[in-house]
């Protein structure tokens, strides 16, 4: 295999690994971003490495579920009034994605891609030296009824199915795993191959160190087109100027269409998920480990700053301003949990998350040009899901087979 000249477009933690693998099979790799490394959704996600979040978003117990979630403005799943009319064809492959067919091979390619990206994201780690930074405490799921466990037991039987080990836990089990929870909480479900990272954006940029140190460089520019001539694919600079090389990767998260929609015939339903979150300082809460509060659809995580709460999903595209009162609501709701939680001192922010309807990533080449590559798409698991991403661009790059099968993942597929 001849090394390439690599573009990578976007500098968030999917671009960082993909930089590394790449720049680990020898190719010349640049990454661009015009904001830096690490300096928007992977800065403020929630520290998982969640290899056993199999499950995708669009599903039949979702669609019985959403109507009420919705009419919760600050719930765990809303639509900006506003953008509904641009969601309405997202929506509509959301729901086609939500069929039990659909469904159950969108598990199927999740479950290998989840497996995949376990091995690549802990190789990846070791010949990094950070494992450091990798936490290996589990998660806990928590219910406050007995209903609610059994209603979430499908999707345990699909983990279990998939060889993923976890524990029902009450009683004196739970308060061990999790001291000073509220009483409402009567069952949790522990995973304890859940994994998370000490702070997100450090995991990043440590990350992004190796990748240097394989020969990676980053260029800090806003790039505003796609080219072809004979000689090969180029990206065009805000300040006019282009860059030429063998491929170009796009890995721009949520920004990443409206990069290729000038080029391509193909339109990907790609959208947000705006994620939320409030990130308490240290001393906040004696957490240990990431507990996770499915029926309301947020989570809390220790990190070595401090204490995360967020999550939930409000659907509202790139350019409409945040509503933080959403992340006003998931810590009231965390102090009501954990009685003990001092909320004061905590800092705002909001991401947005790369959001296909069916929970899929996009890997692939650009129909029109090969040289292009697509990786994006990973929604609330960009961080799980990274290095494997970047091990399939990197097959793909290197003209190889890919590692999984990924034909579920392709551009087209819609």
């Amino acid at each position: 295999m001849s090394p390439n000249r690599i573009i990578i477009v976007g500098g968030g933690v999917v671009g960082i690994a993909t930089a590394a693998l790449l720049a680990e099979a020898g190719h010349k790799v640049t990454v661009i971003d015009r904001s830096g490394l690490a300096q928007e959704t992977s800065k403020g996600n929630a520290a998982a490495l969640a290899f056993s979040d199999i499950m995708p978003l669009a599903s039949p117990k979702i669609l019985l579920r959403a109507p009420k979630w919705l009419l919760d403005p600050l719930g765990p799943l809303t639509i900006r009034p506003s953008y509904l009319p641009r969601l309405t064809p997202w929506l509509w492959q959301f729901w086609k994605a939500s069929l039990p067919a659909r469904y159950r091979a969108s598990i199927e390619t999740q479950t290998a891609l989840m497996r995949l990206a376990e091995v690549e994201m802990m190789a990846l780690v070791d010949r990094a030296g950070i494992g450091a930074m990798v936490r290996h405490d589990g998660s806990l799921e928590l219910y406050e009824s007995e209903g609610e466990l059994k209603a979430a037991s499908a999707g345990w039987q699909q983990r279990e199915q998939a060889g993923i080990a976890f524990e029902h836990v009450r009683g004196e089990r739970l308060a061990e795993l999790q001291p000073g929870l509220s009483s409402r909480f009567v069952a949790g479900t522990y995973v304890p191959g859940w994994k998370t990272v000490s702070e997100p954006q450090v995991f990043a940029l440590a990350l992004w160190a190796h990748a240097e140190h394989c020969g990676a460089t980053f260029e800090k520019a806003e790039i505003v087109g796609l080219e072809r001539s004979e000689a090969g694919p180029s990206v065009r600079l805000a300040d006019g100027t282009t860059r030429d090389a063998d491929r170009i990767v796009i890995c721009a998260g949520a920004w990443s269409t409206r990069l290729i929609n000038p080029v391509t015939k193909l339109r990907i339903p790609l959208d947000t998920e705006r994620g939320y979150n409030t990130t308490l300082p240290e001393g906040a809460f004696d957490l240990k480990r990431q507990l996770i509060f499915g029926n309301h659809g947020f989570v809390m995580t220790p990190l070595s700053t401090g204490v995360r709460v967020g999550g939930a999903v409000e659907l509202g595209g790139l350019d409409l301003p945040p509503n933080f009162a959403r992340s006003k609501s998931m810590l009231e709701k965390a102090a009501t949990f954990l009685p003990g939680l001092k909320t004061t001192g905590g800092v705002e922010w909001m991401g947005f998350r790369p959001s296909m309807p069916d929970s899929l990533p996009v890997i692939g080449a650009l129909p029109e040009d090969p040289s292009v590559l697509l990786g994006f798409g990973n929604g609330h698991l960009g961080l799980t899901q990274s290095a494997a991403m970047g091990r399939l661009i990197a097959d793909l790059a290197g003209n190889q087979t890919p590692s999984i099968d990924i034909a579920a993942c392709r551009p087209d597929r819609f």
